[in-house]
């Protein structure tokens, strides 16, 4: 009876223990959780860029697989329920979704307070305008597994209307993931296609993804190539692999064109784009939601010194250069130049303040500063760009700076008004999805 009561207490003492640290380790991940949150509503990165989760807290059991699913932590267990305590950081792909036990997270689009504009379209990619298509990220999927699914399935759909005297039977407009897999069913389905690109790079906006970062985490069915399987991949390898296929299968893509018009003549499009005119049967949309680079609307900024990202910060080595934007692009870019020897950097951004950047770019920010490395000029405009210097208004007093180049990282503009001349129709979501 001893021995039994003995037993009894060690299994209680043992059980004690556990339940102590287990308390311990989740009040612990709650108060971190809850202080990235604050930091997040003090710093104003709450609102998400585009395709996210919603926690119906109803049915969440505070299991914290989200959490763990998440690659960009954009996640956290606040009060025993998952919330978003990183919006600005979270991409879209839909990992938390598919992890979480009891279905209670939803992908949705749009704030209450801030809406985006998502076309309509059938259930076969079709817009209001027969004829026309819209995939991946314009359509509002982020998640590159299902923007290549929908270009596969558009060109599926479009196949049917083959045929004519048309120049193509379909032009595809964007080479971003669903772009890339509807130029390959077009192979596959023995169509005539045009693949163009304004760009000069495949990958849509996972080529502007930072360094390393987590570009798909699900397998993909691709024509031609069959399942592609990443458990977990970085933007690099992905890119890497694009480039493999379009070698193996011979995919042509016009870069450096872009989309000016798109008119109905004659039961059939013309595709007007700064390169050309073409008559296709079909158009299949594939645009990314980042759009055409902003522009700072100033003389000389037509100059070759002027560009809209930073690809490989070695060319700059030991030279002048503006980096313009005050996002997480702009404090990147300015970060990985001021690491370059001998490099003057120089980052302007017309607010008073960084709103909507990431803890870790702001801190290497300020030790780059701190170091005497980069120049942080806030409430700053360019005012014109010369062959050897940069003319800004830094706290309404004019400045001349010695520059060898100019960085614009401030983001795109979305074509809306040239899609709504087509007679595609829009509608906002705040919020739903």
């Amino acid at each position: 009876m001893l021995n039994s009561y003995l037993y009894f207490y060690v299994y209680l003492a043992v059980f004690i223990i556990g339940v102590t640290i287990y308390v311990s380790r989740q009040r612990k991940k709650h108060d971190t959780h809850s202080a990235l949150l604050r930091h997040a509503v003090e710093t104003g990165l709450m609102e998400p860029p585009s395709l996210h989760p919603l926690v119906d807290t109803t049915r969440c059991m505070g299991s914290g697989a989200c959490v763990k699913a998440c690659p960009e932590r954009a996640l956290g267990v606040v009060d025993g329920k998952a919330v978003l305590i990183n919006a600005a950081h979270c991409i879209g792909h839909g990992a938390c979704a598919a992890a979480c036990p009891v279905e209670a997270i939803t992908l949705v689009f749009g704030t209450e307070k801030r809406g985006i504009d998502i076309p309509n379209v059938t259930q076969h990619f079709e817009a209001n305008v027969p004829g026309i298509f819209i995939a991946g990220e314009l359509g509002g999927m982020g998640l590159i597994r299902k923007a290549a699914e929908q270009g596969r399935q558009a060109v599926n759909a479009l196949r049917k209307k083959a045929g004519g005297k048309t120049d193509y039977d379909v032009v595809i407009v964007g080479c971003g993931p669903a772009g890339l897999s509807a130029g390959l069913a077009a192979i596959e389905h023995k169509l005539r296609y045009k693949l163009i690109e304004q760009e000069e790079s495949l990958g849509g906006a996972v080529f502007h993804y930072p360094r390393q970062k987590v570009a798909m985490t699900a397998p993909v069915e691709l024509a031609l190539i069959g399942t592609v399987r990443f458990a977990e991949v970085h933007k690099e390898k992905l890119l890497e692999f694009w480039l493999d296929v379009v070698q193996k299968t011979g995919l042509k893509i016009s870069f450096r064109e872009r989309m000016e018009a798109v008119e109905r003549e004659q039961g059939h499009f013309v595709v007007r784009t700064n390169q050309g005119s073409y008559s296709a049967n079909t158009v299949l949309l594939a645009l990314g939601r980042r759009g055409t680079p902003r522009k700072l609307d100033v003389p000389g900024e037509e100059s070759h010194k002027v560009v809209y990202r930073l690809i490989d910060p070695v060319q700059y080595k030991g030279r002048a250069v503006l980096v313009v934007g005050g996002g997480d692009s702009a404090l990147e870019a300015a970060i990985s130049l001021s690491q370059q020897e001998g490099t003057d950097v120089t980052l302007s951004y017309r607010s008073a303040a960084f709103s909507r950047v990431k803890q870790k770019n702001r801190m290497l920010l300020e030790q780059q500063e701190k170091a005497g490395r980069l120049k942080v000029m806030l409430n700053s405009q360019v005012t014109r760009v010369s062959d050897q210097h940069v003319d800004i208004d830094y706290d309404s007093v004019p400045q001349r700076l010695r520059n060898d180049f100019v960085i614009v990282c401030a983001g795109g503009l979305l074509p809306t008004p040239l899609l709504q001349s087509m007679g595609i129709q829009f509608e906002t979501k705040y919020g739903t999805s």
